[in-house]
């Protein structure tokens, strides 16, 4: 290749190589003096200088070759390869697996990786902390090696790191350097041989356990010995030949020194399920030893793709994705896959504290395209596959426990209103809670019920509405928007005891107050089939009850829509408190944290009210405070337990997390 193909010559870059001045005549093991004497040594020659070169022109903000001719990300991948002794197919395997050869425009994962070669780094300097799994990446950073890829490689070839986050080359060329400083480390051989590189490629994993680092390690191989070929963002198509004659180096997995966890071999699932395992991509889970930690399950949350089956499974095991369910379900109830065990930690509830607590099912359907997408066995299945996680997990089966995606509070405030509401308001709880045969509570009114039997002020109601016959209106925006009216598993909460009063208006969705909207997405005014909440007031046909921090009515005519639960664990602001604040995790306290570990932030919503005289429904047992932080090449998992509890609550459409020295019982 000439220079001219780079778009530039030389000092229309500035004069400047590699994005940086000229560093060939220096001593120190980095830059650009490093590079030239691995060239020199392995013979690469003119051809390396030349492709240095055009780095240079790329990094000054100039037209890439991978964007202006076919191939060029190929080409590029096979000269970074060359520049440091790397065999092509391992480094066009590793940037596969690691992000199916997509920069992503400059963004982060969740797990914190730029570029095509996903280098991580995770002191992007933003104001607060995001989990794992709840949306943008943990910017507060460790000092681990593993969360720091892109500075290492940075000062490998001598190029500022902001460079390698947009510029897909030198990602590239900085991956292939770590590549080869593991394979040093682990082999002081940079054979052409693809199969001698397993180690290395293990340890780029950044995985903290041996099965871990393996099943990174086996993805990339599985791609280099059968190929693989894809239409990037851009429309460029890229290709890895097959090689089946690859036989990769497993052994070399004892050198990494790692940890050894069990892992599951065959899918935990009941015996009626068509179950298999597809592990999703390790960057979208965290490996951890539920409940034997002290890390208990005592959720299980349902959830739709708004997608195809094989879609979900693909995007789960996509690893710049940065999310996965322990298991996915098909919509005939034809087919389950679990991919992530039981004892690990799934990215699937937007909220970590959640996650740490859960297990998520997705079922194949949408939301918003009514009941047909969740067919009856597609309800069995899925039922049968909670009973049986119930059962193992001693998960109560009720509707504080068995949840939807719905009914899950963001972390944090600023993120209400893109917080998800599937499984969405045609999903029929009713159905699929008699098939795990939960106790319901009795109905009240003449159908069915205890006919004639009142509502009482005070008293524990379960939202009850009959699916069939509980016809809703909602307004749907995609983007043209449009109303439809059909079976729901929701009641409208207003303002006021009339058909026409605005509905309820919630602060995180609405911080002015304006008042809530039929929009299938506005989740503020809706109370779910199951919910439990407190009786505030009775005015004919209308029920008020505690709801998001104020009085929310229902049409309840002879309280059709409703079930009394007499044995409710109802909580109220201790006497002497003016109110109560309301959180959405049970974090401890930041001097409970050890040393080393950066202690989560327990963000009060500010905008929720618990003040004194409202009541709410709550678990039938406070949770303790605690949380988790997964092992790393240098630390082990680490378990953080406080001496304070908290009280779940029913406190609108979503749980919410009381402290539980704050309430009276």
């Amino acid at each position: 290749m000439s220079v001219g193909s780079g778009g530039c010559r030389p000092k229309d870059c500035g004069g400047r190589r590699n994005g940086l001045e000229d560093n060939s005549d220096r001593d120190s093991e980095t830059g650009r003096g490093v590079a030239r004497r691995r060239r020199a040594r392995r013979g690469v020659g003119a051809a390396g200088v030349a492709v240095a070169l055009i780095w240079g022109c790329a990094a000054a903000g100039v037209a890439q070759p991978s964007e202006v001719t076919p191939g060029g990300f190929e080409r590029a991948a096979e000269q970074a390869a060359a520049e440091f002794g790397v065999p092509k197919e391992v480094l066009l395997g590793v940037s596969y697996e690691s992000s199916w050869w997509e920069g992503n425009h400059g963004r982060p994962s969740t797990k914190g990786g730029y570029g095509p070669m996903h280098l991580t780094d995770t002191t992007s300097g933003k104001t607060y902390a995001h989990r794992p799994g709840e949306g943008p990446v943990d910017a507060t950073g460790t000092d681990d090696p593993s969360e720091h890829t892109l500075q290492a490689a940075a000062a490998m070839i001598g190029v500022a790191p902001q460079t390698l986050k947009r510029d897909e080359l030198q990602n590239l060329r900085g991956g292939a350097a770590l590549l080869a400083s593991y394979q040093r480390q682990i082999t002081r051989e940079f054979s052409p041989d693809p199969g001698s590189w397993y180690g290395a490629v293990a340890r780029y994993g950044q995985a903290a356990d041996t099965a871990t680092a393996g099943q990174f390690a086996d993805g990339v191989f599985t791609a280099i010995r059968t190929g693989r070929q894809r239409v990037r963002e851009d429309g460029r198509t890229v290709s890895l030949s097959k090689r089946p004659d690859v036989r990769p180096s497993k052994s070399q997995l004892a050198s990494l020194r790692l940890r050894t966890l069990p892992v599951a071999a065959v899918p935990e699932c009941p015996d009626e399920l068509n179950c298999r395992f597809a592990p999703a991509a390790p960057s979208n889970y965290q490996v951890s030893a539920r409940n034997s930690n002290g890390m208990d399950v005592d959720f299980i949350v349902i959830h739709d793709l708004e997608g195809s089956y094989d879609g979900g499974i693909s995007w789960f095991q996509n690893p710049v994705s940065g999310v996965s369910a322990h298991y996915v379900m098909k919509a005939d109830g034809s087919e389950a896959t679990q991919m992530v065990a039981t004892k690990d930690i799934a990215f699937h509830a937007g909220n970590y504290w959640v996650n740490l607590h859960s297990v998520g099912i997705e079922l194949e359907g949408y939301a918003a395209q009514g009941p047909t997408w969740f067919t009856p066995a597609q309800y069995k299945a899925t039922a049968a596959l909670v009973v049986y996680l119930a059962g193992r997990f001693d998960v109560p089966l009720d509707r504080k426990h068995i949840i939807g995606h719905d009914n899950v509070l963001p972390p944090r405030p600023a993120r209400a209103p893109d917080a998800h509401w599937d499984p969405g308001p045609y999903w029929d709880w009713e159905k699929f809670m008699a098939l795990l045969d939960a106790d319901a509570p009795q109905k009240l009114g003449t159908e069915g019920g205890a006919g004639g039997e009142s509502i009482g002020i005070g008293q524990a109601v379960m939202i009850a509405p009959e699916y069939g016959k509980n016809s809703q209106t909602v307004t749907v925006c995609d983007p043209k928007c449009h109303t439809q009216t059909q079976p729901s598993n929701f009641l409208y909460v207003r303002a006021a005891p009339a058909d026409d009063a605005p509905l309820v208006s919630d602060r995180a969705l609405h911080p002015t107050g304006a008042a809530g909207t039929n929009r299938i997405d506005d989740w503020g005014a809706t109370a779910m089939w199951g919910q439990e909440f407190v009786v505030a007031d009775v005015r004919g046909d209308w029920t008020a009850i505690w709801f998001s921090g104020q009085k929310g009515w229902i049409h309840n005519p002879a309280g059709i829509h409703t079930r009394p639960v007499p044995d409710a664990r109802i909580v109220r602001p201790a006497s002497g408190a003016q109110s109560v604040s309301v959180y959405t995790t049970a974090y401890p306290r930041v001097d409970e944290y050890p040393q080393g570990v950066t202690a989560s932030e327990q963000t009060r919503f500010d905008m929720y009210a618990f003040p004194q005289g409202q009541a709410y429904v709550a678990a039938r047992t406070p949770v303790g405070a605690d949380d988790f932080f997964p092992a790393t090449p240098t630390r082990p998992e680490v378990v953080v337990t406080g001496d304070q509890k908290y009280d779940v609550i029913q406190y609108n459409r979503r749980l919410a997390t009381v402290n539980h020295a704050e309430t009276l019982r």
